[in-house]
């Protein structure tokens, strides 16, 4: 299998104008979303109480929501994190009651559907706390972003910098858009996740420059596009195949690892299957859109180099 995608010859760029309609209709749907119905930041963002219990035997949350629900905390969040026995829950602020009183509360509802809970933590983080985590988390993907920027350029071309940070924006924006679509609750968790996005789509563009600059100076004969089809290709089974495995640990850590981590594991799945596509497709067209061709890889050969040869 893995020699057949080695030897491969897919015309990946004549499909590149569909692929920049696709993305242009995700990134259109990804920006309404966010304008529309923006994220739903968990309290990590918005502030609120955090209360995790421990019960002798195995919990139940519908029974542990339900008994929430009547106590009036109907957009509380129940998961269970590590054990079935152990319970986190989530309360939004409210208007009125101290983060005392509203952890009390939801203690009080608790020990209704078991009198044998052991309370692990609780805490409250601030609307001010939160703030601060939405504007550095924004700081922390634009620092990372401007780096590779200048990393990218160096390294190869200016026109693969900004093929490499478009493509890393593309990634970001339609992850952020589908937790906007369907209003998965955006916790610190997410942001790290889509920090990790960010490398890994990183990591496969880098990939695949290296191997169109190592063959435009091989193929000095070829057009660009026979370039870019051929790096691709060659690439490829590297690509398929990191992103399997990573794809497996992932869907591993969404059905396995508990509720507490699903929103984390969802980012990556999403991360990890456009930031293939991206690699493939957005990186290598916007740098073949801009013009880059073999001359701005070609080694400058320096004049009188074979009279320094020993």
């Amino acid at each position: 299998m893995f020699r057949l995608l080695k030897e491969n010859k897919v015309d990946f760029m004549s499909g590149r104008k569909i692929a920049m309609m696709i993305s242009a209709v995700l990134l259109v749907i990804s920006a309404v979303a966010l304008f529309n119905n923006s994220l739903n930041f968990g309290i990590d963002f918005t502030g609120g109480t955090l209360v995790e219990v421990n019960y002798p035997e195995s919990a139940d949350l519908v029974k542990i929501q339900k008994a929430l629900d009547e106590k009036g905390f109907t957009e509380a969040t129940v998961v269970h994190f590590g054990t079935t026995e152990d319970v986190q829950i989530r309360v939004a602020p409210r208007e009125g009651v101290s983060q005392n009183d509203i952890g009390s509360l939801v203690l009080q509802a608790l020990k209704t559907t078991s009198k044998d809970i052991t309370l692990l933590r609780s805490e409250y983080v601030g609307p001010q706390v939160g703030d601060e985590l939405t504007e550095k988390g924004g700081l922390a993907m634009l620092y990372a972003l401007i780096g590779i920027l200048v990393y990218v350029a160096l390294r190869f071309e200016y026109r693969f910098s900004i093929g490499s940070v478009a493509a890393l924006v593309h990634d970001v924006l339609i992850v952020l858009g589908f937790f906007a679509v369907t209003q998965i609750e955006f916790d610190l968790s997410v942001l790290a996740a889509v920090l990790a996005v960010i490398g890994y789509s990183l990591n496969d563009t880098i990939v695949v420059y290296d191997r169109i600059r190592e063959n435009f100076r091989k193929m000095r004969k070829s057009t660009s596009v026979d370039v870019m089809n051929t790096s691709i290709n060659q690439t490829l089974a590297r690509t398929l195949v990191t992103s399997l495995t990573t794809l497996l640990v992932l869907l591993a850590l969404f059905f396995l690892g508990g509720e507490i981590i699903h929103s984390f594991s969802i980012a990556l799945l999403v991360g990890v299957i456009i930031g293939t596509y991206s690699s493939i497709y957005v990186a290598s067209t916007v740098a073949l859109n801009l013009g880059v061709s073999k001359a701005d890889l070609m080694q400058v050969k320096k004049e009188g180099a074979e009279f320094d040869a020993p």
